[in-house]
């Protein structure tokens, strides 16, 4: 914090994250992090600005943070991951003496709230509806099959089951008969239940300030749940313009004036875009820093500016470059998963490490001979990283690696 500008905002960022925080100490903010308690030694022995704080406690404790925050003249709170979203809301909301964050914040925690607000706003997603048991599941299994004029003897359309407020894969399922739901556990509910949609799904990371869209990126999966690239194909990259027109309506819908969203989208064979879910928060797979390979700027530190209410416009001018087309190439990332149930030790493939685009994995020993049993879409082991001019090279090489054994 030594370049620290006092003309400009004092933020507090919510959760422990070392690359946030080695990227914001690196920025010209006064910041604080609050974190559990389990962080205050490293941030002692670092003298990084710390409050413990237990996200776990109920909200109604809320009040106490902020006005801890308050009283140190903190300006705004920047939520790292998803457990803190609607903590950020309740802070922000006596900090910035706005009381609607509150609520704002709880469509972005609640994936059920969200898609009703969407659709009130006229977005256009899938079918979807609360579980309570298993029998609610089977029940949708079969409704909107029979909507889809579904004969007897024909395959089933799977229906997807998640998490009402998880990030990500975390308690992703995919539904097709109904001996499915045996897998799901009496402490999953209440779930959200989709449809199924088809088309090619893609994320969007985006950097809002005064409403406006400031930097947009298109995140292309290979696939969902093992590999990304940015920026995306000429053939994802063509849909920009719509993008960003269902961005903007997000926008309005969910009467975003800052922060940074990640939301998911669907688009059809036909050209239609679907509504996936959005998120207020860093998006997973270190999306922030394949954003950094690929263009050059920190991720961590834009959020920053998008907010703190003390950025000028002429500084978010200065600190974006041009999208897509300022690019020094094409950053991806995969995500491991041992294909075996027994293994011995950590094995790199050849054709992997001697690629060209190949720079470096995150991959450890494994700590045990037994791989546990994916649960839902599972958590990867480590990433490999990637870096390379063409993007369909990139799009090949990451999905060659699903064949490929890490583990042996």
């Amino acid at each position: 914090m030594t370049n620290a500008n006092t003309d400009r905002g004092y933020v507090a960022i919510l959760g422990w994250s070392l690359n946030a925080i080695d990227a914001i100490d690196r920025f010209d903010r006064r910041y604080i992090i609050v974190a559990p308690a389990w962080a205050e030694e490293y941030a002692t022995a670092n003298d990084i600005p710390l409050i413990v704080w237990d996200f776990e406690r109920l909200n109604d404790r809320s009040m106490e943070i902020a006005q801890k925050l308050k009283d140190k003249g903190v300006d705004v709170a920047i939520p790292l991951f998803e457990e803190t979203v609607e903590w950020a809301g309740a802070i922000n909301s006596v900090l910035l003496g706005k009381p609607r964050i509150m609520s704002q914040s709880l469509l972005f925690r609640d994936k059920s709230l969200m898609k009703r607000r969407a659709q009130l706003g006229g977005i256009r997603i899938g079918i979807f509806e609360e579980a309570q048991d298993r029998s609610d599941i089977i029940h949708f299994l079969k409704r909107v099959n029979q909507a889809l004029l579904k004969l007897d003897g024909d395959p089933n359309d799977p229906i997807h089951l998640k998490a009402l407020d998880k990030a990500g894969c975390e308690g992703h399922w995919v539904i097709r008969e109904p001996d499915d739901v045996d897998k799901i556990t009496d402490d999953q509910f209440p779930l959200l239940m989709e449809s199924h949609l088809d088309g090619w799904e893609f994320a969007v990371e985006a950097w809002i300030k005064n409403g406006k869209i400031q930097f947009l990126n298109i995140s292309e999966y290979v696939t969902l749940g093992y590999s990304v690239f940015v920026p995306a194909t000429p053939e994802l990259e063509k849909y920009r313009p719509q993008v960003t027109a269902e961005i903007e309506k997000l926008i309005e819908v969910f009467e975003i004036d800052f922060g940074f969203i990640h939301p998911e989208y669907f688009v059809t064979s036909d050209g239609k875009m679907y509504f996936g879910e959005v998120a207020y928060r860093p998006p997973g797979f270190q999306a922030f820093e394949l954003i950094e390979r690929a263009y050059g700027f920190n991720a961590y530190q834009a959020s920053v500016l998008m907010f703190d209410p003390k950025t000028t416009q002429e500084e978010l001018d200065n600190f974006f470059p041009r999208e897509v087309v300022d690019a020094k190439g094409h950053a991806g990332c995969f995500g491991v998963y041992p294909r075996r149930r027994v293994i011995s030790e950590l094995n790199i493939p050849e054709e992997t490490e001697q690629h060209d685009y190949f720079e470096f994995h995150e991959l450890g020993e494994p700590m045990a001979n037994k791989v546990p049993k994916r649960s839902a879409f599972g958590t990867h082991w480590g990433l490999l990283h990637f870096f390379g001019p063409d993007p369909h090279v990139m799009r090949d090489l990451l999905k060659a690696q699903e064949e490929l054994d890490f583990y042996v």
